[in-house]
């Protein structure tokens, strides 16, 4: 018999505490961590300041200052994604700023960021720059830059600029292939290592090390490659404190492992070899799982089942030593002595930067994206789920994996024949994955009485190379296969209502929404965040980064049309027959807003239920509160009206 305080209603009817606005007016992004002199800085995001990046710092006693001044905005659009956009090096910060692309020094003395980089010839024709290292006996910043300012395709290079102004655009200092990432310089500075890949591979698929001499005019000679390759990805190189040797991610065994790479010999060695990746799909740049903290100890991150670990690893005798920490999910590691500083989180822990003693193994939390958990008014700890781990058979005789997160709320209970309707959500990438780190957006739902199943379908990372590799053309294939299986199996085990179940995801995630609405009739109705609905003209229109990623998704276009047509939803809107919602930014250039509208107009055409928010001034992925807000609130009103029938329970 249930307690006097506990209301019976339906799933998807609950009232929550955990709302929109609480969930942008408390929360920011946190990414890309630096050390400098023994103080900790981090990047944020900040959807209450119209998603404006600002490079925080922490001082010893964990005090924060904000050190970019608005209205600059630490941002860059280097592969449209970014990351990597700003460094620091003795008190002084360097970033792109990404109105108008530039570089800019900013001294910390109050005064106003100074340009590095002239003034570009327009707001679209711009130089962009990223993952940079400061080369401090030649008083230059060292980075990626990619050139918009030419016609045609962008141009990527690795540059040179001198931080006393006068450099232009940059010094080139390598070329010719189409992407680059990670240059690094050697202790001595003698030495530049970077990662290399060209058209057709993106960067989980090949890449190259390179390893050139830098000369006294600062050009670099004797240019030579020394790992990786068309088949081989190699992940964020390092050197190592004495510079003997270059520290490096590859999965050349199937797993992304690290391995160390003797300069004088070339011979690779692995130094904890084992079923666990190590490295990650370098969407953005300047990513990290592994720092030095010392000439032969490596404090590192690696991922297993879907779940991140910590450990520290004695080089020297390749002994792998796990640390304990509440955290299932790490990133941006860094580390000095007996400290290192990452940013970390777990299904119960917002993302948070925290600060780890090697020494004693404690460990203190800096900052967290989220105080919704600390307010005593709120009591919203008490209305989160827990998420499982769950396996499930698919198709191929296979197995694909997901998180699953039943509903919770502790003021509330359903009758006792009834199961929940379930929110499939689809992940982006698609070589990406499903992430374990709290999110408010999930436990919006689960706290209204809806189930979600985050779904790590074939492609996935975190499970090997072998796993990641079903997805080679088979896009729209097996993706929405395991989607559908994930659904199908938790109705089975009566966890879920499988005539109640939704599916949503962005991006590429928006895609294989669309398709599964579209070719399997399972789902009652979904929603597209800037998903793709034509892949051939995504094929023709879309950036630089990606635009030969569907050949190994799905084929070669011009030999394969008639299969990027028989897969594309917009070709095949007559059987789509499900209310569904789109959201879409203007300025997209990864995903244009003809996909959107020009599905929305078919489904319209055809009677269908639809909904369609265009955002002015976003790109791809929200970061305006606002437009975050509406997005949640119009996707539950819109499946409380045309799906579950439940009424609306904001």
């Amino acid at each position: 018999m249930s307690s006097p305080s506990i209301q019976m209603a339906p799933y998807g009817s609950w009232k929550s505490p955990i709302t929109s606005d609480l969930i942008v007016a408390q929360s920011v992004t946190l990414s890309e961590l630096c050390l400098d002199g023994g103080q900790v800085y981090w990047l944020e995001g900040r959807p209450q300041e119209q998603g404006r990046y600002v490079v925080v710092r922490a001082d010893p006693g964990s005090q924060t200052t904000d050190i970019t001044p608005p209205p600059y905005n630490a941002r860059t659009r280097v592969h449209e994604y970014g990351g990597g956009s700003w460094t620091v090096r003795d008190g002084r910060v360097y970033f792109s700023n990404f109105a108008d692309g530039r570089l800019y020094r900013q001294v910390l003395d109050g005064s106003e960021p100074r340009p590095l980089t002239p003034e570009p010839p327009g707001r679209v024709r711009q130089w962009r720059y990223a993952d940079s290292v400061i080369d401090q006996n030649r008083n230059r910043w060292i980075g990626v830059r990619e050139d918009h300012t030419v016609d045609g395709e962008p141009v990527n290079t690795i540059v040179a600029v001198d931080l006393g102004g006068g450099s232009g655009a940059g010094h080139v200092l390598a070329s010719g292939h189409d992407f680059y990432a990670s240059p690094r310089l050697s202790p001595d500075g003698r030495w530049l290592t970077w990662l290399a890949w060209d058209h057709p591979n993106m960067p989980w698929n090949g890449t190259q090390l390179y390893l050139g001499e830098v000369v006294r005019n600062g050009g670099i000679n004797q240019v030579e490659p020394i790992a990786g390759g068309a088949t081989e990805s190699i992940f964020q190189p390092e050197w190592s404190p004495d510079g003997g040797q270059i520290v490096l991610v590859s999965d050349r065994t199937g797993w992304w492992n690290l391995y160390s790479l003797d300069l004088a010999t070339r011979a690779m060695r692995a130094l904890a070899p084992m079923a666990a990746e190590f490295g990650l799909p370098q969407w953005l740049l300047g990513m990290s799982t592994y720092a030095f903290a010392g000439p032969d100890r490596i404090v590192c991150t690696y991922s297993q089942g879907g779940l991140g670990c910590l450990a520290v690893l004695d080089v020297s005798n390749e002994s792998l030593t796990p640390v304990v920490t509440p955290f299932t999910e790490f990133g941006s590691m860094h580390a000095m002595g007996d400290r290192a500083v990452f940013r970390a989180g777990a299904p119960d822990h917002p993302a948070s930067i925290v600060a780890l003693d090697l020494g004693s193994g404690r460990h203190s939390v800096l900052k967290r994206a989220t105080d919704i958990l600390d307010r005593p008014d709120l009591h919203v700890g008490d209305y989160l789920t827990r998420v499982e781990t769950v396996e499930f058979p698919t198709t191929g005789v296979e197995t694909a994996f997901g998180l699953f997160y039943p509903p919770r709320n502790p003021d509330y209970a359903p009758g006792a024949e009834e199961r929940p309707p379930l929110l499939v959500k689809c992940h982006g990438g698609p070589t990406s994955a499903a992430s374990s780190t709290l999110n408010l957006g999930v436990q919006y739902w689960t706290s209204r009485g809806i189930a979600v199943l985050d779904v790590n379908y074939r492609g996935s990372t975190g499970f090997g190379r072998a796993y990641r590799d079903r997805l080679q053309l088979n896009w729209g294939v097996v993706d929405v296969d395991d989607c559908v299986a994930g659904a199908r199996f938790l109705a089975a085990q009566g966890r879920v209502d499988g005539q109640r179940c939704v599916i949503s995801g962005g991006s590429a995630g928006g895609y294989t929404t669309l398709a599964a609405l579209t070719f399997r009739d399972f789902f009652q109705g979904g929603a597209s965040y800037y998903g793709v609905s034509d892949i051939a003209a995504l094929a023709r229109d879309t950036h630089k980064f990606e635009s030969r990623y569907l050949d190994w998704l799905i084929g070669s276009y011009s030999q394969e049309e008639a299969r990027y047509r028989e897969r594309s939803p917009l070709y095949h809107a007559d059987r789509l027959a499900k209310p569904v919602i789109f959201f879409q930014g203007d300025e997209d250039a990864v995903v244009p807003p003809n996909q959107s509208e020009t599905m929305v107009g078919a489904l319209r055409r055809n009677g269908n239920p639809v909904g369609y928010f265009l955002f002015s001034g976003e790109q791809h992925g929200f970061r305006k509160a606002g437009n975050i807000q509406r997005c949640l609130d119009a996707e539950l009103a819109f499946y409380a009206i045309e799906v579950f029938r439940t009424g609306l329970t904001f």
